[in-house]
């Protein structure tokens, strides 16, 4: 009775929907093993769980919980599935999972996440912006199986100093990769952990000022991509969506591990040549490149764990603006339709848009009569920007919207939500929306930018960091 107690105490226990709604107000992080009820928890993780809980939890900020998979709608993607599932809620979003009983990988993110929620609530740095994955079904097969799946094969991981993070030079760089042919299939801007930085550069290992380059590479966030091959470089191509922790395209088709070696030298090829394409357009100082395949493997399965569900699913972002008027009557009604019509909100802001931010956002509106009155009514009071995902979710946003004037939604589409919500006299749609995926990057760029980190730069660690051709 003792041990059923202590391990009651250890993990709580969630076996319905509203359980796991109340789970998700929990602060800091949550560790949940979804089980399925024919077989039960993991038993064989509870002694990693309680050494972790008794070094890490003074501060009250990670919990342990066992979810039964049968018994709660959120979960219905992993019933009837044998392999052990963990996954990550920080502060009320789910943000990574882990396929397996894979202790050391489990531990490795524990310790990081935990580790970056304390710097976060000091005050030490801003807190990591983590996308919520979605829980979705996906074969053996999707998944990879194996935790070094052979994605490697046909990627390769690409990191963005934090040097050139805060000085905004992450939309040029990737520019010039996707000029030279390849594809960026997914991106984000996070905290690396020193663990993870050692192994990423672990060439630079023997050299002097390493230890150095440590301390630099983890003092502020860093734009991660997962680059892979398009068409040769110089030939026209469309760039897919991303991914980023959710863009994507159809799911490539990967060899077994065996494989991975004997084509090596063939994709070798192609990443020296970003390598080079990095060196000749003088950006290599900013952005280096690993081309190790079962690295690249390791790293996507620990950074960009449902990189494979979201390419297999189609996943776009878009930008959605709720202009003033309609923001103070009908922001719920409109919030509930986004959730209703199969939306995720990744991050949404309030903000009281300049004259110049209009007449440069909506140029398309200036050759109207309105314009003018245009410009005075959006900048009357705070819009709300949102960054939208889903399936083809550009499209389908512009489709809900309809026309651009209100006029115009009426005749010929009542339904739309330009004629639903229009307000008043005024003639332009309530709501805006991107008009193609690369809009939509820029635009999210624009609104939702890696915010400035303050940090102080020991006089040692200067030498790291580059302007131009000339270092400090």
């Amino acid at each position: 009775m003792a041990g059923k107690k202590r391990e009651a105490q250890l993990q709580t226990i969630i076996n319905s929907q509203s359980l796991w709604d109340e789970m998700l107000l929990n602060k800091g992080l949550t560790v949940i093993d979804v089980y399925q009820a024919w077989c039960g928890p993991c038993k064989a993780m509870q002694t990693l769980f309680r050494k972790l809980k008794n070094e890490l939890n003074e501060d009250d900020i990670l919990h342990f919980a066992v979810a039964e998979a049968d018994n709660i709608v959120t979960l219905q993607s992993f019933r009837d599935k044998c392999e052990p599932v963990f996954l990550f809620s920080l502060n009320g979003k789910i943000i990574a999972k882990i396929q397996g009983a894979n202790a050391p990988l489990i531990n490795k993110k524990v310790i990081n996440l935990i580790d970056e929620e304390r710097r976060a609530v000091a005050g030490e740095i801003d807190r990591p912006q983590y996308n919520e994955i979605l829980l979705t079904d996906v074969s053996e097969e999707e998944s990879g199986g194996g935790h070094y799946e052979n994605i490697g094969e046909t990627c390769s991981i690409a990191i963005i100093k934090p040097d050139a993070v805060l000085r905004r030079k992450c939309v040029e760089i990737k520019e010039k990769i996707t000029k030279e042919g390849f594809v960026i299939e997914a991106e984000e801007n996070m905290l690396l952990s020193e663990e993870l930085v050692r192994e990423f550069y672990s060439h630079r290992a023997d050299q002097p000022d390493f230890e150095e380059f440590v301390s630099f590479m983890t003092t502020g966030l860093s734009c991660v991509l997962i680059v892979s091959q398009g068409e040769e470089p110089g030939s026209p191509q469309q760039q897919p969506e991303l991914y980023t922790n959710a863009k994507a395209e159809e799911s490539s088709e990967y060899k077994n591990v065996d494989q991975v070696y004997a084509s090596s030298s063939v994709t070798k090829k192609k990443w020296d040549s970003l390598q080079e394409s990095l060196e000749r357009q003088h950006i290599s100082q900013y952005c280096e490149v690993e081309d190790n395949m079962v690295k690249v493997s390791m790293l996507i399965n620990i950074l960009f764990p449902d990189f494979k569900a979201m390419k297999s699913m189609k996943l776009q972002k878009t930008l959605a603006v709720l202009r003033p008027e309609v923001l103070e009557a009908k922001r719920d009604d409109i919030l509930n339709i986004i959730h209703e019509e199969g939306f995720k909100i990744l991050m949404q802001r309030q903000l009281v848009l300049s004259d110049e931010e209009v007449k440069t956002l909506f140029k398309d509106h200036e050759n109207e009569d309105y314009f003018n009155r245009f410009i005075a009514y959006t900048t009357s009071g705070p819009s709300l920007a949102l960054v939208l995902l889903r399936e083809n979710a550009v499209e389908h946003w512009k489709e809900l919207l309809g026309p651009r004037t209100v006029n115009e939604a009426n005749e010929s589409n009542p339904k739309s939500l330009c004629a639903q919500f229009a307000m008043g006299s005024f003639p332009v749609n309530q709501l805006y929306g991107s008009n193609s995926t690369e809009t939509a990057e820029k635009e999210i760029e624009y609104f939702f930018p890696v915010q400035n980190l303050l940090a102080v730069i020991k006089p040692h660690l200067l030498s790291f960091i580059h302007y131009g051709s000339r270092s400090i």
